[in-house]
C-alpha cells in the first residue's frame, strides 16, 4: 500500500490518528497486539516498523552501524534517520518502556529460578525443617 500524496482533511486526520492511538493504548497483551497488528498491517509494514524499533533499541545499547546493518538488514541511511529521531520524546519513551520490560523479564526469571532451586515446596522465607 502506498501513501497517497493527496492531503486528508486535517480534522479527519486528527480523528483517525486519535482512533489509532486509542486502539494501541487499549491493547493489553503481546498476543492481543500480534493478533490485531497481523490483521491491520501487511507483513512488510510490520517488519518495517519492527526493524525501526530494533535499530533504535540497538543504537541505545551502543551497537555499531555495521552490526545493526548486518543483523537487521537495513541501510546506513535508515540507521542514521533513526539515530536522529532518537532525540525525540516518543523514541525516548519507547526505549524506556522496552528497557523496563527487559529489566522486569530478567528479574522475573531470577525470582522463578530462586523458587525452583528451593524445590521443597516451602517459600524462601519459610524456616527449613
Amino acid at each position: 500500500m502506498q501513501v497517497s500524496k493527496q492531503q486528508v482533511n486535517p480534522n479527519l486526520e486528527k480523528q483517525i490518528l486519535r482512533m489509532w492511538y486509542q486502539l494501541t493504548a487499549d491493547i493489553k497483551t503481546p498476543e492481543e497486539a500480534e493478533k490485531i497488528f497481523d490483521g491491520l498491517f501487511s507483513k512488510t509494514e510490520l517488519i518495517t516498523i519492527a526493524k525501526r524499533l530494533g535499530v533504535g533499541y540497538w543504537l541505545s545499547k551502543a551497537r555499531s552501524y555495521e552490526n545493526i546493518k548486518q543483523n537487521l538488514k537495513v541501510s546506513s541511511a535508515t540507521i542514521a534517520s533513526v539515530q536522529q529521531d532518537l532525540k525525540k520524546g516518543g523514541w525516548k519513551e519507547a526505549i524506556k518502556k522496552i528497557t523496563a520490560d527487559e529489566w522486569a523479564s530478567v528479574w522475573e526469571e531470577k525470582i522463578k529460578n530462586l523458587f525452583k532451586k528451593r524445590g521443597d515446596g516451602q517459600s524462601v522465607n519459610s524456616p527449613s525443617r
